[in-house]
């Protein structure tokens, strides 16, 4: 535990943490006393939500302690989201919104967003993301991103902002300087951002750029290497990055605050101790923690490591203080803007119409008469793969139990690559479980990022192989290749593009 010798480094060090915690009905003890002696912010994650009312009877004794305590959420809608993580969410992720590519449209369901986590007691929201997808086979962003092209990315980015402010939520701008030209997941590794500095700010850049420009007062750092700006310090570590381009070149005195410091692309180099100084050292105001990390042990050994770095010198007391004051004035900020929005009503149904509107239909182009709408109940066959950390493992996803609902005897089976390896062989697997279930009736095929899993790809070719005639649904990017007898973009897998897809399926679109 930190020594108490040096309570005004130990209350500034607190107050540039922002870490998570277990549980739904009550902070812990620890996080408590830590929120008595100055910690600036708390992150909300799908383990502290059961439903609205709960969260914000939890926000509510959080702030008890403390009225100016900032309540952050990772919150993109979508595939990543934590309020609506065990249900599936109810509102189209990042990429529907850019594949509609209206406006209006994509302020709006922000809009929805901010009003449901006003409610509940939320002032941080951790989006949107302001990445350019410009490697389709990236493994982190993929669906989380507005599309490929700097344009879209940018008008979106600036409604998104704008629609969450409007209901009195503060946005997050992420993950800077753009991590939608990447191949490694950083959950796992360090991924690099090639390209010559005149690249990066031609496409990755200007969304961040429309973000300040929309009125965001917070941007979170990527945990990537950027050899043009720095070929020696991630992002989220490096002077070069945060000072001279977002600081300097970029006018941008808002909070800067960490993506999840526990993620190995900077843990495994430097510590999760080492990193967070360093990070600070580097420019940072803000340390995001607790995505795997919400033990007490781990609070008090960042908050020790900062005190001690100040007082070896490796971490200026000055710029210590800095940090701590951009967290208190954007705190001030942030709760002034969510005290002047009154508490919203009922939930829109936005979501769903702009899911609605985000399904692209390609139907065979040989003349043969489309399946669509089917004339009776099919099986669906659904393909899942591995989710990387950033999207909840146990959201709902898919089209079967939709469908389900409205014609109650649809049949299902959801395929993993590691049934599809085993012992029986895929071939046996799939004409047991796929094929031989859809004999006589119509076959659909639901995939998941399909470009990105060999063993996915494969196994649609396979299946496509057999019954030609399949429908196909991509829940994830798309890759431009229209397959099946009919092959429907949903743009993300959420509960919303699930239920959208199944009222096509069933014809009551």
């Amino acid at each position: 535990m930190v020594s108490s010798s040096h309570p005004k480094l130990e209350q500034l060090a607190n107050s540039v943490l922002q870490p998570g915690f277990v549980g739904t009905t009550g902070a812990p003890d620890w996080l408590r006393r830590r929120i008595a002696d100055g910690l600036g912010a708390v992150v909300l994650f799908g383990r502290n939500i059961v439903e609205p009312g709960q969260v914000a009877a939890l926000t509510a004794s959080l702030r008890a302690e403390n009225p100016d305590l900032i309540v952050a959420i990772d919150e993109e809608a979508g595939d990543v989201t934590r309020m609506e993580a065990w249900t599936g969410a109810s509102r189209p992720g990042n990429l529907a919104l850019g594949a509609v590519d209206d406006v209006d449209l994509t302020e709006s369901v922000a809009r929805d967003i901010g009003r449901e986590l006003h409610a509940a007691g939320v002032s941080l929201n951790y989006a949107p993301s302001a990445d350019v997808n410009s490697n389709p086979l990236n493994p982190v962003i993929g669906v989380r991103s507005f599309g490929a092209r700097s344009d879209v990315v940018s008008r979106h980015t600036a409604a998104w902002i704008r629609g969450l402010q409007a209901a009195g939520v503060a946005a997050c701008a992420k993950h800077f300087p753009g991590h939608g030209d990447t191949s490694v997941d950083p959950h796992f590794g360090l991924p690099q951002v090639r390209g010559t500095a005149a690249e990066i700010a031609r496409t990755a850049l200007p969304p961040f750029i429309a973000a300040t420009e929309a009125g965001v007062r917070a941007i979170m750092t990527a945990h990537l290497v950027v050899p043009a700006y720095d070929p020696g310090l991630p992002a989220t570590l490096s002077p070069r990055i945060l000072n001279d381009l977002l600081r300097g070149e970029l006018g941008f005195d808002g909070m800067v605050v960490t993506d999840g410091i526990e993620m190995g692309a900077v843990t495994d180099r430097y510590g999760i101790d080492g990193a967070t100084v360093r990070a600070l050292a580097g420019g940072v105001d803000a340390v995001c923690v607790g995505g795997d990390s919400a033990e007490q042990s781990t609070v008090e050994l960042l908050a020790g490591a900062l005190v001690k770095a100040v007082l070896d010198g490796r971490l200026p007391e000055e710029r210590l203080t800095e940090a701590s004051g951009r967290v208190r004035a954007f705190a001030a900020w942030s709760g002034e803007r969510s005290r002047a929005v009154a508490r919203a009503g009922a939930r829109s149904d936005i979501g769903l119409v702009a899911a609605r509107r985000a399904v692209r239909v390609h139907r065979r182009a040989d003349g043969s008469e489309s399946p669509l709408p089917l004339a009776a109940a099919p099986h669906v066959v659904e393909l899942s793969p591995v989710m990387n950390p950033a999207v909840d493992g146990g959201t709902p996803w898919g089209v079967a139990d939709p469908l389900r609902d409205l014609r109650p005897d649809t049949t299902s089976v959801r395929l993993t690559q590691s049934e599809l390896d085993g012992q029986d062989g895929t071939d046996e697997v799939l004409d047991r479980a796929a094929l031989a279930p859809a004999d006589g009736r119509a076959l659909v095929v639901v995939v998941r990022d399909a470009a990105r899993h060999r063993w996915m790809s494969d196994t649609l070719a396979r299946l496509l192989r057999t019954r030609p005639d399949a429908l196909v649904v991509e829940m994830g990017v798309p890759t431009g290749a229209a397959l099946g007898a009919v092959h429907m973009i949903t743009h993300g897998a959420t509960r919303a593009s699930g239920i959208a897809v199944a009222e096509m399926l069933a014809g009551r679109a």
